[in-house]
């Protein structure tokens, strides 16, 4: 096996290896909105039943909410970092000795784009989802709390 098939090969593995972590992103944040909305169901569901003086199941399962919202935005964090950084960095070095840089020639593009401030990539979105789950069962743990002197 020659160099420039050798250079083929890794720079298909890898650009295979990106795919795959996409895909087990977009996964990994079904789930995550799977849980949210069953949690958020629990929260409304239980919000009268009183576990202990101080806290309802609604308050307990918004707390549950919150470390889920929590882990989502750590998550997209983690993968954004494997994707475009670790990942993303290898297929451009692999790229360098090829003819045509076809990832590099699709980021330029995409820099150089009139619509600079209109770009709102994916994974922003994703967090803007884990914030707004965040506040609402930070907002549903305080209203469905008992005070302490009832």
């Amino acid at each position: 096996m020659n160099s420039e098939n050798l250079i083929i090969e890794q720079y298909n593995i890898y650009s295979q290896h990106k795919e795959k972590f996409v895909d087990r992103s977009f996964m990994t944040n079904k789930f995550y909105n799977v849980l949210v909305i069953v949690l958020f169901v629990l929260v409304f569901l239980m919000k009268d039943f009183v576990i202990c003086k101080i806290f309802s199941a609604g308050a307990i399962f918004s707390i549950i909410g919150i470390l889920t919202s929590i882990l989502w935005w750590l998550n997209i964090d983690a993968y954004n970092f494997l994707i475009k950084i670790k990942i993303s960095k290898a297929i451009e070095e692999i790229e360098k000795q090829l003819p045509v840089q076809p990832y590099t020639l699709e980021f330029t593009a995409i820099k150089s784009s009139k619509r600079k401030k209109q770009r709102f990539y994916f994974a922003d979105i994703q967090k803007v989802f884990a914030i707004i789950s965040l506040l609402l069962f930070i907002s549903l743990m305080f209203a469905t709390s008992i005070p302490v002197f009832m």
